[in-house]
């Protein structure tokens, strides 16, 4: 078990979500007070912020166990995350992030996995897990060799003849730097200039789909004041091999697709609904970079839930 404590300053939400374009009001420093019935009384930190402390945190981990041979030796190319968010974590809030010992499977296929829990102030923040797998754990069945040319389907649109809503980006090598600094991660274990080193993180390309869902509920003429949502779940399983060869400025094409809401997809068994979204990363050559399972909730439905129970 390994257990390491941390604290996020303002200026790391603030560079993370610079670099990764997410502009919810719930992170800034003066916005936040715009936000209805804001519970958590100033700015918080970013999902995918986290996400990306724990990418860091298990390669680390993964290093001091000589994991990454039996990674490497077994290609298990897919890097799954599986979290819960439970409680919204502030800057300057001490918190610990807990690192259960490796589970390792080899029925149906050879597979590593580890249960992961961030804790503050005697709460809960987030709890899942992180697995290492041969072929992806989440939208594995997805078939989106139909899709027209991407490159002629203009930004910020849906794509004619789908239900997918396109965002195009373009990974530059001085935003991820950012995202992991603003992360608490040490961007020269994956980029030295001198030594021409550029690996790029995996969460960093997933953590743009939060500025592709804004957009296209901006386009929608959402208020983001009056009706704000917060995430409860991040699914997604990202693949090394394409991720390996991904370069400054390579262009990205993020689809997004939101799933109509069903009373059987429901938060914790109570009656709140929530809002879920199935998100692609496809590289311009058409390799699929990574997939997302993003489940979201009006905070005003999670603030009626919490009051009914008191």
């Amino acid at each position: 078990m390994k257990e390491n404590q941390f604290i996020f300053e303002q200026i790391h939400i603030e560079v993370a979500r610079a670099a990764s374009d997410d502009f919810n009001l719930f992170h800034d420093k003066h916005k936040w007070l715009q936000v209805t019935h804001n519970p958590f009384k100033g700015p918080i930190v970013l999902g995918f912020q986290l996400n990306t402390l724990i990418e860091h945190q298990m390669k680390l981990y993964r290093e001091a166990q000589h994991e990454l041979d039996i990674i490497a030796e077994n290609q298990l190319r897919f890097s799954n995350y599986q979290i819960t968010f439970v409680n919204a974590l502030r800057p300057r809030q001490e918190f610990s992030l807990d690192i259960k010992k490796t589970l390792i499977k080899t029925i149906p296929d050879l597979s590593l996995s580890n249960r992961i829990a961030i804790k503050s102030q005697g709460k809960t923040i987030l709890l899942g897990h992180k697995k290492e797998t041969k072929a992806p754990l989440f939208l594995a069945d997805t078939d989106l060799s139909g899709l027209p040319d991407l490159n002629e389907v203009p930004d910020k649109k849906m794509v004619p003849g789908t239900e997918f809503f396109l965002k195009r980006k373009w990974m530059t090598n001085g935003n991820v730097k950012n995202f992991l600094s603003g992360s608490l991660a040490e961007q020269s274990d994956y980029f030295d200039e001198l030594s021409h080193m550029a690996y790029y993180p995996e969460v960093f390309p997933c953590s743009l789909t939060s500025g592709a869902l804004l957009e296209k509920a901006q386009m929608e003429s959402h208020d983001f004041k009056r009706n704000p949502m917060v995430y409860t779940s991040h699914e997604f399983s990202v693949d090394r091999q394409h991720l390996s060869q991904v370069k400054n400025n390579d262009k990205l094409h993020i689809l997004v697709k939101q799933l109509p809401e069903s009373k059987k997809n429901t938060l914790n068994h109570t009656s709140v609904m929530l809002r879920t979204y199935e998100c692609f990363g496809m590289l311009e050559n058409r390799e699929l970079l990574f997939r997302i399972k993003l489940n979201l909730v009006p905070l005003e439905e999670i603030i009626k839930s919490l009051s009914s129970k008191t």
